[in-house]
């Protein structure tokens, strides 16, 4: 059972990550699979590739920083 266990990792800004292969279950019950050693799923919502991360959070952030002056 150990052997089944995949390690999850909940970024403060940024993707969820789980590492090793893993299946993801939608509302309407679509199954998506990944092989990936590390999947990253979208948490901001931006992501064009839902459940799974295109790193446009990354994006949002440089723009708003680039508003601010910074």
């Amino acid at each position: 059972m150990a052997e089944d266990r995949r390690r999850v990792v909940v970024t403060g800004e940024g993707p969820i990550l789980v590492y090793g292969p893993v299946d993801v279950e939608m509302p309407d019950g679509t199954r998506l699979l990944s092989d990936r050693a590390v999947t990253a799923l979208c948490t901001c919502g931006r992501s064009r590739r839902r459940p799974f991360c295109d790193t446009s959070h990354r994006r949002r952030v440089r723009d708003k920083k680039e508003e601010d002056g910074s």
